[in-house]
């Protein structure tokens, strides 16, 4: 196949539909040929590049104004990003992806549409590579066409062009890369695979990157299938949002059999847009925190994503829900005012007749936490009692308990978040008070 601009017709519905299309734009081979061709079939007036200079080489600053100028040839507007890359256990190369993703999932927005140059060779390499690394059939299926990003949409046109084909089009047309010398270190697992297992894998199989790109095919219409099959179990299982998360009916997860508790599992995370949970995770909420004993508060955490267990249910809680130990602040609070709360948590109120919380006027309004012993009498209650007893009878999960937010008015407990107001300060009939919200960002 000869690669020319017309190629892209083929994902014109998806182009023309976008008010703004944006390419990932390294100054690379590949990433400079997809814009050339974008811009030689829409026009420059509708592209935009995007280019994230991980500082990670000596000629990063070089290939940024590579970039810049190229984009001036072509009157395309450029986006430049500058990164600091931490590698914080999962490695260089995956540390810089995530950077670079982060970078290009800011400015998608519903109407717009993101352009990466992976091509064949690329595919083949990934699935090597997730091979290697023991992914099931998901990762095999290497990487989609198309898929969501941030609050737009990703799409890869290339991925049946071969790096050859790329290269004869910027021959073609004179076109001037720069070559990242990275991708020269086999240091690098995606570099070992392109430059040692590859090519004997060519000598032998000639159309090795077909078969790698039917298995592949085979692979994703597996997953396909078994997101279905978890899609109708988490049905099954009562999934419902909660303050904090998301909870399912652990009962109901006990009626399916391991196999498909382990499906389910993975499934929930992704319809969440949360890092899936591997094959360790899955094994410990499997074996240890489904039959952990009633009174327990079993835990398994991977990649910042928490599972828990109260009261028959299961929760998965997202990425920053940890909050350690105890919060010691006191916030003085305007209570007419949105509040975030040093967790992230939000207070919010609405002025409603008959119902809420009373603060006389020029009375002091604070946020404290707990700190042990305290003790209140709700509205509508014959005694008071202390809050850890008052937090079981109302069903607030164990991991939230430290950061209720406790409101006193002039020095005296007068709510406990949305949970409750203490006796002497609800609105009665003929007043009107503040009704709480108390809720975490989604």
């Amino acid at each position: 196949m000869t690669f020319t601009s017309d190629y892209l017709a083929s994902f014109s519905t998806n182009l023309h539909r976008a008010r703004r299309c944006y390419v990932g734009y390294s100054g690379g081979l590949d990433s400079h040929v997809l814009l050339h061709a974008l811009v030689t079939f829409l026009g420059p007036q509708v592209v935009s590049a995007i280019h994230v200079n991980h500082q990670l080489s000596l000629n990063a600053d070089r290939w940024q104004q590579h970039c810049e100028e190229r984009c001036f040839d072509l009157g395309v507007e450029l986006l430049v990003e500058k990164v600091m890359v931490k590698s914080e256990g999962q490695g260089l190369e995956d540390a810089a992806r995530a950077a670079r993703y982060a970078v290009f999932a800011k400015y998608l927005d519903p109407s717009s549409l993101l352009l990466l140059a992976h091509h064949a060779d690329d595919q083949v390499e990934t699935v090597l590579y997730r091979l290697l690394r023991g992914s099931g059939p998901r990762g095999l299926a290497g990487m989609p066409i198309s898929r969501a990003l941030g609050s737009g949409e990703l799409l890869r046109p290339l991925l049946n062009v071969t790096r050859g084909e790329l290269q004869a089009y910027a021959e073609q047309h004179e076109l001037v890369w720069v070559d990242d010398e990275s991708n020269d270190e086999t240091i690098f697992d995606r570099n070992f695979i392109r430059h040692h297992l590859v090519p004997p894998m060519a000598k032998r199989w000639p159309d090795y990157a077909s078969r790698i790109a039917h298995s592949a095919s085979l692979c994703r219409d597996n997953d396909e299938l078994v997101a279905m099959l978890a899609a109708q179990d988490l049905i099954a299982v009562h999934e419902r949002p909660e303050r904090l998360g998301w909870s399912v009916s652990g009962n109901a997860l006990q009626n399916l059999d391991n196999l498909r508790r382990a499906n389910l599992l993975r499934h929930w995370s992704g319809q969440h847009q949360l890092p899936l949970p591997g094959h360790r995770a899955v094994d410990a909420i499997l074996h240890e925190l489904l039959p952990a004993r009633e009174d327990a508060e079993p835990l398994v955490s991977w990649a910042g994503v928490q599972m828990r267990r109260f009261q028959r249910r299961l929760y998965l809680l997202p990425l920053g829900a940890d909050f350690p130990g105890e919060i010691a602040a006191t916030i003085s609070w305007q209570p007419l005012d949105c509040l975030v709360l040093p967790d992230n948590s939000r207070l919010e109120v609405s002025i409603v007749p008959g119902r809420g919380l009373v603060i006389p006027d020029n009375a002091a309004v604070e946020i404290r936490y707990r700190q042990g012993g305290e003790r209140c009498k709700p509205q509508g209650r014959s005694g008071s009692n202390t809050l850890k007893k008052l937090f079981l009878e109302y069903g607030l999960e164990p991991w939230l308990r430290n950061r209720v937010p406790l409101i006193y008015v002039d020095g005296v407990l007068a709510a406990v978040a949305d949970l409750w107001v203490c006796e002497g300060f609800s609105a009665l009939p003929e007043q009107s008070g503040a009704v709480i919200e108390w809720s975490f960002p989604e």
